[in-house]
């Protein structure tokens, strides 16, 4: 039997006869997705989806509406508007789509873990493996909560609505709709489930600067000595992998809040790429496909042995898994941890540049973190099929509804009142640029960002970068016990020829500084005196 909605969908004017199966949990979610035909079981339990045509975000579909609440508060130069009328069409269709439903699969849930900070966010689905999907990813209220639960917002994701642009002011008939002012997101046209997380994301983003609380796209861990770390970085830079590591306490690995008290996770669960995936490198994270509770979106299953191919990208380079965050070992508690002692940008640099690891001074973490500087991995988004350099400001530009100058002063404030060290990690390329050199080896991130953390980089020698100025080990030993050379510190020592490192390096500069121009009026001389030097 499905539980009971303390508040009925008849209370926020939802009028439909389907049967409602009301916070099911994870076995009986799974039932239901292979009775409607939604998935199959791989060999050791996890549940298999394929999404169709969408397997990553579309992010020129999504849009917020565009009224007397966002006009003044909403970045618009970043986030694309749809007016008032066209999301009443569009509501009022989606309310016939529900209405039609036999079966509908409705989540109370958390987007926070700190009480305090969190906001009640109701999901309503089509589909049962979405339900589990979003159950998964977002924070889990006890019975006792979800007796006297009350939602804040409502997301709605009905894969199977057709948006029409001449009605509903869409570009196509995929549509991610974002209203503030009803505190209501719509959702059609997609079966990819990562648009319901980073429209929790996208809430919260919004609601948490004016508290005084830094939004962050990261992830989170806690050493033994206590000391927290933060991984800001897009999909494909490594925030799930780094921040998996046994010897550390897992805060979460994508969405956090950073308030006085804490550093709190948004979810409850991880949302891992698993294209490629290994025992030997991402043991903990190889694991969680053995278990049941996982949800594995576009990974390919024989269907015979129900064996997984995770080197098969024949249905998305961007293939997932979603699993409880408790999946992996030695996770907090509460979900949360202390205040950051290290911020870590992660950058996954295409043109080879940059060293594997840089350490930043609070002015030059803030201009890091404006550019948010990466390469777009392949299948993150429609239509990029292998990496490109990109800018996407605070890392997370596409979830950032408010002005960048916003985060970016919440984050230079904290570092300074806690005395953070900063450091820029590039997983990218060395050797040269992607297509002739080669993916920084894993291990040699891991010994250096290892070596930062447990404090080993605070006696090593330095060097400033000629291009970007922040400071470079010149050796560290812990590379050597990984058995990595360290030539690997000086990036133009890798390349076959100098003087193309020079010019890719110089032309990196410049796009650097052609980006953050529209930044600099919102940042003080410090900041603007941390850009890079063109020549």
């Amino acid at each position: 039997m499905s539980a009971s909605l303390s508040v009925p969908l008849s209370a926020q004017g939802i009028v439909t006869n389907a049967t409602i199966h009301a916070n099911l949990g994870t076995p009986a979610l799974v039932e239901h997705a292979i009775a409607n035909g939604e998935g199959r079981l791989a060999k050791h339990g996890p549940l298999v989806v394929e999404t169709g045509k969408h397997t990553g975000r579309s992010a020129k579909d999504k849009f917020i509406v565009r009224d007397a609440e966002t006009e003044s508060t909403v970045w618009w130069d970043n986030n694309a508007s749809m007016n008032p009328e066209h999301f009443a069409a569009l509501k009022a269709d989606f309310m016939a789509a529900l209405a039609a439903r036999d079966t509908l699969y409705v989540a109370d849930l958390f987007g926070g873990s700190q009480p305090e900070h969190r906001v009640n966010v109701r999901v309503i689905n089509e589909l049962a493996w979405h339900n589990q999907f979003i159950r998964t990813m977002l924070c889990r209220p006890t019975a006792d909560e979800l007796e006297g639960f009350t939602p804040e917002y409502t997301v709605i994701d009905l894969p199977s609505f057709q948006a029409d642009p001449a009605r509903h002011g869409t570009r196509s008939e995929t549509v991610v709709a974002v209203n503030f002012t009803e505190k209501l997101i719509l959702i059609g046209g997609t079966r990819y489930a990562g648009e319901m997380k980073k429209g929790v994301f996208g809430i919260l983003n919004y609601l948490l600067p004016a508290k005084g609380v830094m939004p962050m796209h990261c992830s989170a861990n806690t050493g033994a000595d206590g000391k927290t770390a933060v991984f800001f970085g897009l999909s494909g830079t490594g925030k799930t992998t780094l921040s998996a590591d046994a010897s550390r306490t897992l805060i979460g690995d994508d969405e956090h809040g950073w308030s006085d008290q804490s550093v709190f996770n948004f979810e409850g669960g991880c949302y891992a790429k698993m294209i490629r995936l290994s025992a030997e490198a991402e043991p903990e994270i190889y694991a969680t496909t053995r278990m049941f509770g996982t949800v594995l979106e576009n990974v390919v299953m024989d269907a015979d042995t129900r064996e997984l191919d995770f080197d098969d990208a024949s249905l998305a380079e961007n293939s997932r898994g979603a699993y409880p965050i408790d999946f992996i070992p030695n996770t907090s508690k509460h979900n949360l941890g202390p205040v950051p002692s290290h911020v870590v940008m992660l950058t996954a640099d295409a043109f080879g540049v940059l060293p594997p690891i840089a350490r930043l001074t609070p002015d030059q973490a803030m201009y890091h973190f404006l550019s948010g500087y990466t390469a777009k991995v392949a299948g993150t988004e429609i239509g990029v099929t292998e990496p490109q350099a990109t800018f996407s400001t605070c890392f997370g530009a596409p979830f950032m509804p408010r002005h960048p100058s916003v985060y970016g002063n919440l984050l230079k404030e904290r570092i300074a009142k806690g005395g953070v060290q900063c450091w820029l990690l590039n997983t990218g390329w060395t050797g040269g640029k992607y297509g002739v050199g080669s993916r920084m080896p894993i291990k040699a991130t891991r010994a250096l960002l290892n070596a930062a953390l447990d404090g080993k980089m605070d006696a090593v020698e330095y060097r400033k970068d000629a291009n970007f100025g922040f400071d470079v080990p010149a050796s560290v030993p812990a590379l050597a016990e990984a058995g990595i050379d360290q030539t690997i510190l000086d990036p133009r020592s890798t390349w076959a020829d100098g003087a193309a490192y020079d010019a890719a390096a110089q032309k990196l500069v410049q796009l650097f500084v052609d980006n953050f121009a529209p930044f600099a009026a919102h940042v003080d001389d410090g900041v603007r005196g941390a850009a890079p030097q063109a020549a």
